[in-house]
Parts: structure tokens; C-alpha cells; sequence
């Protein structure tokens, strides 16, 4: 039998193949967009390029102002979407975990009820354009993601009902505290696992959304990151399958390495800030496992 620690080196060896298994694709998709396309073609993917190619890095860099642009409008959504919905979540949350709550119960199932069941695109398009006039502004990015996703409240409440002891809710009251100042001065501090945990989920969601872009924004100057990338391969997609002039032209640009360029944009300052939420990332994911 393995002692304690051979056994330890085994976890970790293991592990360590795992880490190795999940960077590798990464990067595979960084040494592809500086490989020449042609050598990519006649060799495929490798790790180490024999021909090392900034041609789909320049292309882009043509386009700087318009990727910075888009960059200031991510950020921008991200940051903002990210902030008013934890606010959101949290303010639903935390009463669903207070059992002294009326209609608790019934508030709870219908949170639950908007997992199973979407209200279609059709009847959401005509309530953000028609209704709201949403169209072409920095909040059709940022109001579709601040309809709260059940997920996150379930999890943010089962925190709150577990890990914030009752007790000290309790003493709160006796000191005359009110409920704002009770969740603002002793459930938010205590909740910096969760609350990260689920900023992360908001923030990787709003920087990746491309789809709402597609649909309420023709604007160009309103485009986010991800939208003016997806934009960008299509415009490639629609210069392959093309005829004639539109076609040679396609032939002399760097498809294959941009789009591998492309994703590298758009994924490289996620994973930058990922390592910063890790912490609690990893606190807010094992809510519930530990039993005081």
C-alpha cells in the first residue's frame, strides 16, 4: 500500500496531468496564430512552428482603433453588468434564505419555474426594441444579461442559509439594526466567496456574449469584442465561399492563423484575471460541502 506520502505525490502527478492537459490546447491555439497558413495546410497543428508568422497579427492591427473600441465597450459592459447584477441576485437571494420570509416558498418555485421554462426570442426581441427602445444602445449588452439566472440565486442562497450564522443576524436585531444595514454591513462582507464566485460566472458571460450583439445592434461603433470577432469571421467565411476578385483576394489573407488570432483576443484578458477570483472561486464552489 502507498504510504501517505506516495500517495500525496500520486494526487499530485495526477493533477499536474490533468493542468497540463487543460493549457496544452491553449497552447496549440497561441503557436497557430503565429504559424504560416501555408505551413500550417501542408503540416497541421504543432506545438513549436517551423515558421514563426505575424501576418494574422497585422491584419488585425489595421483594424486597431476599431478592436480598441470594441475592447472600451466590453469592459465597459462587463464592468456594469457584472456590478447591478450581483446587486440583483443578492437582494433576491438573501430573503429566499431567511425562513421568516412570507411566500418564501412560493418566490422560491418561481425562481426554480425559469430554469424549465424561456419566454423565445421572438416575444424578447420585440419587448427590448418595441418596448424599451433598446436598439442600438450600450443597454441592449447589458440589460438581456440582467435577467437573473436561477442558478446563481439557488447558489447565493444556500450560502446565505448556510454560512451566515443566524445568530449574529439575531444579535443585529437586538442592536436595532434594520434589514439594509443588517445585509450591508454583515451578510455582504461575509459573503466574499460567493459573491466572487458568482461575479466570475457574470463577468465570463458578459465578456463571451456575442449573441446579443448580433441581434440589437447594427450600430458599429456600439460592437463589443466579442461581436466585431464573430463579424470579422464571417466576413472570412463569406470571402472563401465567394467567386472571382473576392475570392483571389481571400486567398492572399491569413484565414486559418487569424481565426486561431482571433480567439486569442478574445479569450487572453479572461484568463489574465481569472488567477485573481481563484480563491474564492474554488470557497464559493464548495458551498454546502462542508456541514458545521
Amino acid at each position: 500500500m502507498l504510504t501517505n506520502k506516495g500517495y500525496q505525490l500520486f494526487l499530485n502527478m495526477i493533477m499536474l496531468l490533468f493542468a497540463i492537459c487543460s493549457v496544452f490546447p491553449f497552447l496549440l491555439l497561441v503557436s497557430a496564430s503565429f504559424t504560416d497558413d501555408m505551413e500550417m495546410i501542408r503540416s497541421g497543428y504543432s506545438l513549436i512552428p517551423e515558421t514563426i508568422s505575424f501576418s494574422a497579427y497585422e491584419y488585425l492591427w489595421n483594424d486597431a482603433t476599431t478592436i480598441m473600441r470594441a475592447y472600451g465597450i466590453t469592459i465597459l459592459v462587463t464592468v456594469v453588468g457584472t456590478l447591478i447584477g450581483l446587486t440583483f441576485i443578492s437582494l433576491l437571494a438573501y430573503p429566499l434564505s431567511r425562513k421568516e420570509m412570507p411566500f418564501r416558498k412560493f418566490l422560491a418555485f418561481y425562481v426554480f419555474f425559469t430554469m424549465l421554462f424561456h419566454g423565445g426570442l421572438v416575444p424578447t426581441y420585440l419587448v427590448y426594441t418595441n418596448l424599451l427602445d433598446l436598439k442600438n444602445t450600450i443597454w441592449a449588452l447589458i440589460i438581456p444579461g440582467l435577467l437573473v439566472n436561477a442558478f446563481y440565486v439557488i447558489l447565493m442562497r444556500t450560502f446565505f442559509a448556510t454560512s451566515i450564522p443566524p445568530s449574529i443576524i439575531e444579535s443585529a436585531y437586538i442592536d436595532g439594526a434594520k434589514e439594509s444595514r443588517i445585509f450591508i454591513r454583515i451578510v455582504v462582507p461575509l459573503s466574499t466567496p460567493v459573491l466572487a464566485t458568482v461575479g466570475l460566472f457574470q463577468t465570463i458571460r458578459y465578456w463571451n456574449d456575442w449573441f446579443n450583439g448580433l441581434i440589437y445592434i447594427t450600430d458599429s461603433k456600439y460592437y463589443s469584442l466579442q461581436n466585431l470577432l464573430n463579424r470579422i469571421l464571417l466576413d472570412i467565411q463569406f470571402m472563401q465561399n465567394s467567386d472571382g476578385q473576392t475570392m483571389e483576394a481571400a486567398a492572399h489573407l491569413p484565414l486559418e492563423s487569424m481565426r486561431m488570432a482571433i480567439a486569442v483576443i478574445g479569450v487572453l484578458p479572461i484568463i489574465a484575471a481569472y488567477p485573481f477570483f481563484q480563491k474564492f472561486f474554488i470557497k464559493g464552489i464548495t458551498v454546502g460541502a462542508v456541514k458545521g
